[in-house]
């Protein structure tokens, strides 16, 4: 084993000031600067049902830490719900977040000397900003995630965050009385966890898996399992080993690895979101991730799964169907995944996946049947989107997948669903909201809101979205997003306008608006910069630094 980091920090006479800030803690004199200390980086708090139970496994990790005879040192970490900020001023915030968690990660590491983490989330930006952090301070790291939340049911219905918030509109329509929704939103998320369908959160969980910085079953095994509390104890356990053989995230996030992550995310067809945070983890482990990868990776990996919002599976459903590691093992038969690249439990993708075969096969298709040739999310380019633009295609009606139709104009998410709820939105229209991108927000607001609003206007078939700002995983229907450049950059989505015709056509991945080349040039030279949506704060040095959603939206 190397040089400690703590031993350097903690160690020796000249070092006694900060020794004697540990005794304080009640650590031991054979403890510090001369075992292991590892950091568990803790997300925990009290307001996210995602984050509500890491406590326990915290406490688990710990356990697992002194086990292996290293010391464990807890600190936290913030994490901010998705679901609870959407639809106002807070959505600004989580993607924003994530460079927070990260930068404070690298603060704390840094400052104490830490010889290795243990990296507990669970709820969208916090699991691509610990792996970011990991990355970027290079020290012998692994994650464990809360896991995903059961699947809530409502009478016969199975239930989760994305069909509650579609209940909106089955109430403004008559459908569901007041008392209704009511029940309704008692029973779609019952328990502690990530919401259960493929949305971000769990996306990444899975992710994290597979680029195998956590350990095998981390995406999928529940919340409320011992074996997630057992996966706690072993990561402990396992994050000093990693420091006394001095295995650091540079020799795990190799380019195979994200190759192998992106495959496996054609094939369960992951959040839109992933097509920022693999590019974001990557940037901080020295690797250039294109958009375009994506795209050329999901024309060669067929779609094996439909989990909510895709489908009518969840995510205990995928667990008990054999998880994420049946998913590869499926993959690998084609020779689609890289087996040979260590993970972070010692042993190689191929050693973990051996014998993982498919135990329902209506919730993994066998690779000899998949749902479709191609992968669950599309690339797209075209004039309105020179840099790209991204769609869940799994989760698109076949009516949506060519459409054309007229713009109605937004510049904000709130007027959209206004117009949207209020019923000014016809058949065959394609809903535009601009400046809501990285800058232009700031922050990249999520637009679940108006999708469910059309889905639950029963217009998913008819209307389509199209939007600089992006989507939860919840979101179903044709609902682009990431359009780049954003509108606040100058792309040409600033200079829609009212009743312009909007081509989508996925399967050729194009996206267009039908006017001459002439035409939209002398609208950008026309164009006038909006003034900024927010003038004070934390967003405001967010918005300036940060990079176009198709670079990942890294702060540069």
């Amino acid at each position: 084993m190397k040089t400690l980091n703590s031993e350097k920090v903690y160690g020796g006479p000249e070092k006694i000031e900060a020794r004697s800030l540990m005794y304080a803690t009640g650590k031991l004199e054979d403890e510090i600067g001369k075992k292991p200390l590892i950091g568990i980086v803790n997300s925990f708090n009290e307001i996210v049902p995602g984050h509500f139970h890491l406590r326990t496994l915290a406490d688990a990790a710990k356990l697992g830490v002194a086990a292996g005879g290293g010391v464990p040192v807890e600190f936290p970490a913030i994490a901010i719900c998705d679901g609870m900020a959407m639809s106002h001023e807070g959505m600004r915030y989580p993607l924003a977040s994530r460079e927070l968690i990260t930068d404070s990660i690298e603060a704390m590491t840094l400052a104490h000397g830490l010889d290795g983490l243990v990296l507990i989330p669970n709820c969208d930006k916090t699991v691509p900003a610990m792996m970011m952090a990991a990355a970027r301070l290079d020290i012998p790291s692994i994650l464990v995630s809360g896991g995903p939340m059961a699947t809530g049911h409502y009478g016969e219905e199975s239930t989760d965050y994305s069909t509650c918030i579609e209940q909106i509109s089955a109430y403004k329509q008559g459908e569901r009385t007041e008392v209704e929704v009511e029940e309704y939103a008692k029973k779609a998320c019952p328990s502690c966890g990530s919401c259960s369908g493929m949305f971000t959160a769990n996306s990444m969980n899975c992710l994290a898996e597979v680029l195998g910085i956590a350990l095998p079953g981390n995406g999928t095994v529940p919340s409320y399992y011992g074996e997630r509390l057992a996966m706690a104890k072993e990561a402990g356990r396992r994050a000093v080993e990693l420091v006394k053989d001095n295995i650091k995230p540079s020799s795990i996030f190799t380019k195979e690895a994200f190759e192998n992550a992106i495959r496996v995310d054609m094939a369960m067809a992951g959040s839109t979101n992933t097509t920022l945070h693999l590019p974001a983890i990557a940037h901080e482990a020295g690797i250039e991730l294109k958009l375009e990868e994506f795209d050329k990776i999901a024309r060669t990996t067929p779609n094996l799964c439909h989990i909510s919002p895709s489908g009518a599976a969840h995510f205990d459903d995928l667990y008990f169907a054999g998880g994420i590691q049946a998913i590869m093992n499926e993959l690998s038969k084609a020779n689609l995944l890289n087996t040979e690249i260590v993970t972070i439990n010692g042993k190689t993708v191929g050693e973990n996946i051996k014998g993982k075969t498919i135990k329902n096969k209506n919730v993994i298709r066998p690779i000899s049947d998949p749902y479709s040739k191609e992968g669950g999310l599309a690339v797209l380019k075209g004039n309105l989107c020179p840099d790209g633009a991204v769609v869940k295609s799994a989760a698109v009606t076949k009516e949506m997948m060519n459409h054309k139709g007229k713009a109605r104009v937004f510049t904000t998410m709130e007027s959209a669903v206004d117009a949207i709820y209020k019923g000014k939105i016809n058949k065959g229209d394609v809903v535009v909201i601009k400046y809501e991108g990285p800058k232009g927000g700031p922050g990249m607001r999520e637009m679940l809101t108006p999708t469910a609003a059309i889905v639950g206007m029963h217009l998913d078939k008819d209307v389509a979205l199209i939007t600089d700002g992006r989507f939860s995983g919840a979101t179903r229907g044709a609902a682009i997003g990431h359009i780049s450049p954003e509108a606040a950059e100058g792309g040409p989505l600033a200079i829609v306008e009212e009743g312009d015709i909007i081509h989508i056509d996925i399967e050729n991945r194009k996206l267009d608006i039908e006017i001459s080349d002439e035409e939209i040039e002398t609208r950008l030279k026309n164009w006038v910069k909006p003034k900024p949506n927010v003038t004070k704060g934390y967003l405001v040095r967010y918005s300036r630094y940060v990079s176009s959603a198709s670079k990942g939206a890294i702060v540069e």
